[in-house]
């Protein structure tokens, strides 16, 4: 498909659905929790995301071949995704999927507020400043609620350290040679060094394997396929295709659909300040991500 200076139906339409795909996958991993140790559950999809990825790039033809020079760039976010699933992982273990999601889905706002220092042709503007206010408003009042059954300090500041982690392999990407190798191989790089690292630390979090059942399966492989290879390497096209602005004006959804799926498909008791936090951080991470209007 070309290349297009505008977002379609088409677009719009897979966006939303990866968003949705986003937000369900965080209700899988609590489910599948369940049956898995969080660090051994994201060390596995990681494992598993190699295999359907060489797979994937076997039937395309596509290569492995990374120039040296983005080794260095491809490790550092090697290790990063590995410390953000390690987080975000255990963070869905201690905490409900709304509080979790909130948290987690605030990525573009530290996104912003780095790259104001680190990338000069994207200042803070006024409608980003304010989009930053509210967002770190909404963070603020989901942090301060310790209202509701399943809440964890800790599970709340793991949620945050994984967002930091995704904007700092965001970050890593773009200010090293790593920002010219293809999506499929910065992938690759990325579940290739985290599923031995996961793994590895999974034993020190305790017992690997809960009460399996039939479902922790299916959440595994769903989040091995949907997710970690095919579901990325669809949004890595799609950005290929559309505005990058206009792709990434959608990412407010996610923490929507997170927040109502928790409370539709598990039940979890969201309190007026959860939703009240939700509207604030989805509001502001529309505001930083939205293109301004050129004057006709």
């Amino acid at each position: 498909m070309e290349r297009k200076d505008q977002m379609d139906l088409f677009g719009a339409v897979a966006l939303i659905a990866f968003a949705l795909n986003l937000a369900f996958n965080q209700v899988v991993i609590s489910v599948t929790n369940g049956g898995f140790s969080p660090v051994f559950q994201a060390g596995v999809r990681s494992a598993g995301a190699v295999l359907v990825l060489l797979i994937w790039m076997r039937l395309r033809g596509v290569g492995f071949h990374v120039p040296r020079a983005a080794w260095l760039g491809g490790i550092i976010s090697g290790l990063l995704f590995s410390l953000e699933f390690m987080c975000l992982f255990s963070a869905l273990d201690l905490t409900t999927v709304s509080r979790a999601s909130v948290i987690f889905y605030t990525m573009p706002v530290w996104l912003a507020l780095i790259a104001h220092v680190f990338f000069p042709g994207e200042r803070l503007t006024g409608p980003k400043t304010i989009g930053l206010i509210l967002a770190m408003a909404g963070v603020a009042i989901a942090l301060a609620d310790r209202s509701g059954g399943k809440v964890s300090w800790t599970g709340d500041l793991l949620a945050l350290t994984s967002s930091l982690c995704w904007a700092g392999i965001v970050v890593c990407v773009r200010l090293t040679p790593l920002a010219k190798v293809p999506p499929a191989q910065q992938l690759m790089f990325q579940v290739l060094i985290s599923a031995p690292i996961l793994l590895i630390l999974a034993p020190l979090f305790g017992p690997l394997i809960r009460d399996v059942a039939p479902i922790h399966v299916a959440g595994l492989l769903f989040q091995i396929i949907a997710v970690a290879s095919l579901g990325f390497l669809a949004w890595f096209w799609l950005m290929s295709i559309y505005p990058s602005s206009s792709v990434a004006s959608f990412s407010f959804l996610s923490p929507v659909f997170s927040v109502l799926l928790g409370w539709i498909l598990l039940s979890e008791n969201v309190a007026p300040s959860v939703w009240g936090a939700l509207v604030l951080v989805a509001s502001g991470i529309y505001l930083i991500n939205r293109k301004p209007r050129v004057p006709a």
